[in-house]
């Protein structure tokens, strides 16, 4: 029997958003066919991907969990592997993954307008054999990291290190710590996760950093949650627990940007608080840029501070001059000793999964394109990708994508049209895509669309608006071009 390769839907990647738009389409569009293209061998994505110790949310589980499958762990900030159990559980619960295609890897895609279709070049299994497949419309819920490599800067000396140096992102059960100098370079969310968890069984851990990352402490309980799923069935308790949560984290991101000075005294006191005296607040916990310039690091349960208390875990702000043969020389003259190095120094960004995009032959150069809704690109016909906020949880928005195609299938299905094609109104002012100061957004600028300065050109990073946006207001509005 010959395999299908031709579907309504073809979805790229089966991590957190990739199984979210395939329950979209089950819910609301149950007679589409449809397949999931996955590049791995396994689905999860991120959270199958990166195996370092202590791996966890950096946001909490009522808003990085499905809108249509409850979070009922009491746990708020949850484990990887918990995760991952309950991505599997949701795939296997609506029999998404009887519809994933493992090692199917996207190269390029591409458009006709006189069959309204896609064709996509894929590398299927151990040999890379090239097979093509086709759809009439193509979700691409790839994210955006770059799953075969994290960013490394060119460290002088690195060869000279007698011991191991390993990115988070290429983490190995082989590498051993117990007992062992552990020097963690980075103060993201991957170095504030690792250190703590690290410092458990090392020796002694540092954590290296050229300038400090704002870094809050929060519950990995929710008590407020705990009563609701007490009181209230499952439902309703996991839906007011996600809004509760979704309008805390909005009003303080909205309170920072408009009143940073009274956002930065609130986040040195929570430090503060719980360095309890043990440690300089300056200048290892004091950024100089405004909070949200950069994603705040959340820690449960200030497990970092804790270790940072007991004397297992260190900070220190200095920049490196070179690496020796037993650790890390900085400017300043000191040396770090180490027997492992940990490069927590941050991801790559690649644009959807880095498919190469071809409309009628011409090949689409993305950072050329306006996003429009924050999940379509301008003059690129029925295409969308998922992408999430970077203030808030990165499934709200997937969830409203997720939906919104599914509005959108049904609109052209309704009226009889092949192709919905968003077109760019030449007036709307360009404006970068991500507006972080952080080095993963500056390093892939470049790279990526823009966004405008108007809606619907404009990336709001406000879930309450876009959940407007998205459910209420028209398919057919001016900027979306729709053909037969």
């Amino acid at each position: 029997m010959t395999e299908q390769r031709d579907f309504d839907v073809l979805i790229v990647g089966a991590g957190l958003s990739g199984i979210c738009g395939a329950a979209h389409l089950e819910m609301s569009c149950p007679k589409k066919t449809y397949a999931i293209l996955e590049a791995r061998e396994r689905l999860g994505g991120t959270w199958d991907l990166f195996r370092y110790p202590g791996i966890r949310s950096d946001s909490d589980m009522y808003t990085l969990g499905y809108s249509f499958k409850p979070w009922t762990s009491p746990k708020a900030i949850a484990d990887g592997p918990s995760i991952l159990a309950y991505v599997r559980e949701a795939a296997e619960e609506r029999g998404i993954d009887k519809k994933i295609r493992y090692r199917h890897k996207v190269i390029d895609a591409r458009w006709s307008s006189t069959d309204a279709r896609w064709a996509l070049d894929v590398r299927v299994g151990p040999n890379d054999e090239l097979v093509t497949y086709s759809c009439r419309f193509l979700y691409i819920c790839a994210g955006y990291y770059d799953y075969d490599e994290g960013y490394t800067p060119d460290f002088p000396g690195h060869d000279a290190f007698q011991g191991r140096v390993v990115h988070p992102q290429k983490w190995t059960d082989d590498i051993a710590y117990d007992g062992k100098k552990v020097v963690v370079i980075g103060s993201g969310a991957t170095a504030v996760t690792l250190v703590p968890e690290l410092a458990k069984r090392a020796a002694k851990v540092t954590m290296l950093q050229r300038s400090p990352t704002y870094i809050v402490s929060l519950p990995s309980t929710d008590k407020i949650a705990e009563w609701l799923r007490a009181k209230l069935p499952p439902k309703p308790a996991y839906a007011i627990n996600r809004w509760k949560n979704v309008l805390r984290s909005l009003g303080f991101y909205l309170y920072s940007r408009r009143w940073p000075d009274g956002a930065k005294k609130l986040i040195r006191a929570g430090v503060k608080r719980n360095l309890r005296g043990s440690f300089d607040v300056d200048p290892h916990f004091a950024p100089t840029y405004n909070p949200w310039d950069q994603r705040l690091c959340l820690v449960p349960d200030a497990d970092l501070f804790e270790a940072i208390r007991n004397g297992r875990a260190d900070v220190v702000t200095d920049h490196i001059k070179t690496f020796e043969p037993r650790g890390i020389r900085l400017k300043s003259g000191r040396l770090l000793e180490a027997d492992l190095i940990v490069t927590a120094t941050g991801l790559r960004l690649k644009f959807i999964g880095g498919i190469q995009v071809e409309v009628d032959g011409k090949r689409v150069e993305t950072s050329k394109t306006l996003i429009y809704k924050g999940m379509m690109c301008s003059d690129v016909p029925n295409l969308a990708f998922a992408i999430g906020y970077t203030n808030a949880s990165w499934t709200l928005k997937c969830d409203l994508t997720s939906a919104y195609v599914c509005r959108l299938l049904h609109h052209m299905d309704k009226n009889g049209y092949a192709m919905c094609t968003p077109r760019r109104d030449p007036s709307v002012t360009e404006e970068p895509l991500i507006d972080f100061s952080s080095g993963y957004v500056t390093r892939a600028r470049d790279h990526l669309p823009k966004q405008g300065s108007v809606a619907p050109w404009k990336l709001r990073q406000n879930y309450a608006f876009d959940l407007y946006m998205f459910t209420r207001s028209k398919v057919d509005d001016p900027a979306m071009e729709f053909r037969a």
